[in-house]
């Protein structure tokens, strides 16, 4: 099975620069960057160290994610973020897990002594709480809802016909797939603090979204 790892990114050179060369070359067959319109130097170091790399058409994380999955050729597609704040050690073993047949791994920061060193208490208080609305409404035993650091089977958007711009990607798939009886596998994996600065998604709004979005796919 072929594997593509998706990278979305804007104006992260400095962690491109540490992550990337972590990413070992046998464990993919393409990796794809789709960057949000980097003026840092980014999508220089993306062509000078050969990288596949693209300026996404729409703005916002949701459309990053979207375009890249679209332009992805493997059968398995990994989504990262390069601002540290992934573990690189989880990649091998999604794809493993993909591999016997799974249909989604969901990386988690809150499960089996994994943590995330890049909470403040406001954001730590609110993932959790987010979690557990997705568990209650839902009706899931989900562990961490906001993360976004999954992996999946080309076949499973396909056959759920998934294409949203939509900030809330990551979700909108783990809800669906649920939904749809698919097999979801979440396993540890604590998140580092991200390098160069802060998280660019406006939090307050980004909140608001996933509200609307677990409360119009209540079970």
């Amino acid at each position: 099975m072929k594997v593509s790892i998706v990278v979305f990114e804007i104006n992260e050179i400095n962690g491109m620069q540490t992550v990337m060369p972590q990413i070992r070359r046998e464990w993919y067959d393409e990796i794809i960057v789709v960057d949000g319109g980097s003026t840092d130097g980014t999508l220089e170091y993306c062509k000078k160290n050969g990288y596949e790399v693209f300026v996404q058409k729409e703005k916002g994380v949701g459309a990053a994610m979207n375009e890249g999955v679209k332009k992805a050729k493997g059968d398995i597609i990994l989504l990262y973020a390069p601002d540290g704040s992934f573990l690189v050690d989880r990649i091998p073993i999604m794809i493993e897990l993909l591999k016997e047949g799974n249909d989604l791994i969901n990386v988690s920061r809150y499960s089996k002594g994994s943590k995330s060193f890049d909470d403040t208490w406001f954001t730590g208080l609110g993932n959790r709480l987010f979690s557990q609305l997705a568990r209650i409404l839902i009706g899931w035993d989900i562990r961490d809802f906001l993360y976004t650091y999954i992996g999946f089977r080309r076949a499973l958007v396909e056959e759920l016909q998934f294409d949203t711009n939509e900030w809330t990607w990551g979700q909108r798939l783990l809800i669906e797939s649920f939904k749809r009886g698919k097999k979801i596998v979440e396993i540890p994996g604590s998140e580092p603090k991200r390098i160069g600065g802060t998280v660019k998604m406006p939090k307050f709004k980004a909140g608001w979204v996933c509200l609307k979005v677990l409360f119009k796919n209540l079970k």
